[in-house]
């Protein structure tokens, strides 16, 4: 965990700056700053709190339930800024959005997108009825059938080495799991397969069998 006494709290007038990030999606969701008091409540705690100008000691969320749950706490190389990686139990902008840098800050991470506008679609029921993802999330034997016939087909371009259909194929295959994964829990499930516990399945060294693939899927499709 942090060292708090390694920090450079002099700097700023007795404060370090704090960049808060999603520790599943990795989007930056806010910047602050907290002074040695705060940061020994949040490591305390567990939950992140910062220090306000006009507030003083601020708990994220205490009022409004949008709290922040710390995974780790990081110094920079300087001493003067802290990485918390959290994850969040609501928006963390006063306005209600994700990221305090709206959209911009959460366009990057396309996997994250998608299941947010996955779950979007379980949420709205003012979205179009006959959508693609909302069909699926209506029709149990849609589903299923769908992921068996996007497995066949990566399986297929994997056999034939076509690299475009490869990354085309996974990409689907990937939606359709999404959708499936967010139909059992009606809410997004990305938090779930980024999880370490999830991740340690594809930590383990390979066998002689496998194949490391280190290809990155470029996009997912128009399908929501």
């Amino acid at each position: 965990m942090l060292d708090l006494d390694a920090l450079d709290f002099a700097k700023s007038g007795g404060r370090v700056t704090v960049v808060t990030q999603d520790a599943d999606t990795g989007v930056v969701l806010m910047i602050a700053h907290a002074d040695r008091t705060a940061l020994e409540h949040t490591m305390r705690t567990g939950e992140m709190h910062y220090t306000s100008r006009t507030r003083g000691l601020w708990h994220k969320g205490a009022t409004s339930g949008n709290r922040q749950r710390v995974v780790s706490l990081a110094a920079d190389c300087d001493g003067d800024a802290v990485l918390a990686r959290v994850r969040p139990l609501g928006p963390s902008c006063h306005t209600g959005q994700t990221s305090c840098f709206g959209e911009t800050a959460l366009a990057p991470d396309a996997l994250a997108v998608l299941d947010r506008t996955i779950t979007e679609r379980v949420l709205d029921l003012s979205a179009p009825a006959g959508g693609y993802t909302r069909r699926l999330l209506q029709d149990r034997n849609l589903r299923l059938k769908k992921i068996g016939e996007e497995a066949a087909e990566f399986i297929t371009a994997c056999t034939d080495g076509d690299a475009g259909r490869v990354a085309a194929e996974s990409a689907d295959l990937v939606y359709h799991a999404l959708v499936r994964c967010t139909r059992l829990e009606r809410a997004g499930q990305l938090s779930s397969v980024r999880s370490p516990s999830a991740n340690a399945t594809l930590r383990r060294p390979p066998s002689l069998n496998e194949r490391p693939s280190h290809e990155m899927v470029p996009g997912f499709g128009n399908h929501p």
